[in-house]
Order: structure tokens, then sequence, then C-alpha cells
């Protein structure tokens, strides 16, 4: 479904995503529609893999949060946002919040990287929150990305460059994911 890195080096943050959009066995590549896995919501860059109705779900539950609730800069910061927007995503966009029958919690079904001058943090089904020290990857090609950055990590240059190699992995052995790649790299703040 898709390949989304994101990774911290040398001052900067980036995020990068594959463009494809699959349908079971039909895929719609970036020539036949202009998608993109990635958005802004006020200083933070947002990746996500599933399903394409999460996106616009996404960006518009975020949007409409008042400003001074809207934080994204640390993991409790990023913990509370995501569970502020949880009842928003039942009510308003009638979200099915049932994945298995065990669950624990009521699931928010997203799977989220989130970049910005603070760090890189991802964010998973049942709003558990990681904050990453150099790099991490969702989507279908995940596991090739991965890989592909853990080998590159001390010769690559850049945090971009370093995102630009796991989004091309997953688009070379992911039958799921394709280019161009997107980036966005953003300067990580000095720590006090």
């Amino acid at each position: 479904m898709t390949t989304v890195v994101i990774v911290r080096k040398n001052g900067m943050v980036a995020l990068a995503a594959d463009t494809l959009v699959t349908f079971g066995d039909t895929r719609l590549g970036h020539d036949y529609e202009a998608n993109d896995k990635l958005f802004k919501v006020g200083d933070s860059w947002i990746g996500m893999a599933g399903t394409t109705a999460h996106f616009p779900v996404l960006r518009r539950a975020l949007a409409a949060l008042p400003a001074d609730e809207l934080k994204l800069h640390s993991r409790d910061e990023v913990f509370d946002t995501f569970l502020k927007i949880h009842p928003k995503l039942k009510e308003t966009f009638f979200l099915n919040t049932k994945e298995e029958d065990a669950d624990p919690y009521e699931s928010s079904q997203l799977t989220a990287l989130i970049a910005n001058h603070a760090g890189i943090f991802g964010v998973y089904s049942y709003r558990e929150v990681f904050e990453f020290d150099r790099f991490w990857a969702i989507g279908t090609g995940r596991a090739f990305a991965l890989g592909a950055m853990y080998a590159a990590f001390d010769k690559a240059k850049s945090a971009r460059e370093l995102a630009d190699i796991g989004v091309r992995a997953g688009c070379e052995f992911d039958k799921n994911s394709s280019g161009p790649v997107n980036a966005h790299t953003i300067k990580l703040k000095a720590k006090d």
C-alpha cells in the first residue's frame, strides 16, 4: 500500500513517501492521480499508510483542532492530540473502531509518522506513540526501507538522502509502492 519513511540525521529531519495508490490488484500511478501521502499541519509534516480514506479524514480532523490543542512536539503531546481527535473520527467521520474481538482499546485505524523541529514520531492504531532517534518506516514497503536505511545510515550525508534511499528501496521491491518520491525536510531545534 505504501512506503513512508522518517529520518533524523545531522540536525535535520526528513519525511518521504512513494506516490502509488492501489485498489486490490489495480495500480493508480502518479501519472493518473496526484497522490501525496504527506501533508502539513501547523509546523509538522505527517505521512500516512493505509486506506486512502484516512488521508482526508486525518487532515480535516487535525485542522479542526484549535491551535492551542494541536500539539505534536513530544510523545505526550502527540498522544494527547490523537486522543482528542479519536471521538471526532468516530462521530464526525464514522470510523469503525473494531479490529479484533480481544482489542484492549478502540482503534483509531491510523498509522502515521510525524516530523517537526522537535523530532520524529510514529503513531499507531491504539494511539501508541514512539519517538525515534534515527529512522523508521511504515507501509507495505517498510521492511525494504528499514533494511536499506540501516545499511546506508553511516554513509548517507543527510536525512533527505537517507529518506530517499529508504523509499526507493520500497519502490524497488514492494509491489504496492512506486515513485516518484515526495520528501520534506525540517531543521531540528537546538536542545537547550
